[in-house]
């Protein structure tokens, strides 16, 4: 039987993209293209313009309304929900793009190896453990977008890379690149926006980002997390590592 973890297919140019991951990206196309219309004014009249505020506050999660509800022993299903639906609401066009992208991208190399159902666990187990983390450290700026689930599939897709450098004699750190690239661009671009408005007073006050705080919980535990839901689980893992 061939070896999931060596299937030609990963790297084959074009692929058509597993169900799943067309069921993670079609509701933040599908949200992206009503709320840029209606930014733009052509959908929903003139009140239409706050739908992307009014669905951040509905569905993202927020840390300071999070630990009261806790601390008043309130946390209902309407609460909890908001760990897995913040995933889908994007801050901007140029976040979705990029998020819904890297989703798709990300999405096919995994799921041409895991199960549907362990993409989606993945995605939505890395964001939620992502956002837990982030609703008991940040302050009060909210949470939304879909990158703390994309870091989870970051971190099966090293992950799958990681078991397939096992015993070949290449160094398996390799397959953290991709995120050691991703963090060293988020470190420079968060370098910039904290010094630029220090330098250029012009520039004003943009606030510090505080996202990678769910998104690198969320890549650890996309990482975790496919020991158990990979095809054949740890002790499969283990086998191919003592085969080679």
């Amino acid at each position: 039987m061939q070896d999931d973890y060596q299937r030609p297919d990963l790297i084959a140019p074009i692929n058509p993209l597993p169900g799943v991951v067309w069921l993670l990206a079609l509701p933040m196309i599908v949200l992206e293209i009503a709320f840029s219309l209606a930014d733009a004014g052509v959908i929903g009249g003139p009140q239409a313009v706050g739908w992307r505020v009014a669905a951040i506050e509905g569905y993202g999660v927020f840390p300071e309304f999070w630990r009261l509800n806790l601390a008043a022993g309130a946390v209902g299903l309407e609460l909890l929900l908001r760990f897995f639906s913040f995933g889908f609401i994007n801050g901007s066009a140029t976040q979705a793009l990029f998020g819904i992208a890297m989703v798709m991208a990300l999405g096919k190399f995994v799921g041409e190896v895991f199960k549907g159902w362990a993409v989606a666990l993945v995605f939505f187990g890395s964001g939620a453990i992502g956002a837990l983390v982030y609703a008991y450290t940040v302050p009060h700026q909210p949470l939304f977008g879909a990158f703390p689930g994309v870091y989870g599939l970051i971190g099966a897709f090293s992950f799958l890379i990681w078991v397939r450098l096992a015993g070949t004699g290449v160094n398996q750190f390799r397959a953290f690149s991709l995120i050691g690239a991703l963090l060293a661009v988020q470190l420079i671009f968060g370098a910039f926006f904290t010094l630029m408005p220090m330098l250029v007073p012009s520039m004003g006050q943009t606030g510090h980002d505080w996202s990678w705080v769910a998104d690198l919980p969320g890549f650890a535990a996309g990482f975790l997390l496919s020991f158990v839901v990979s095809p054949g689980g740890f002790e499969r893992v283990r086998d191919r590592i003592r085969q080679r």
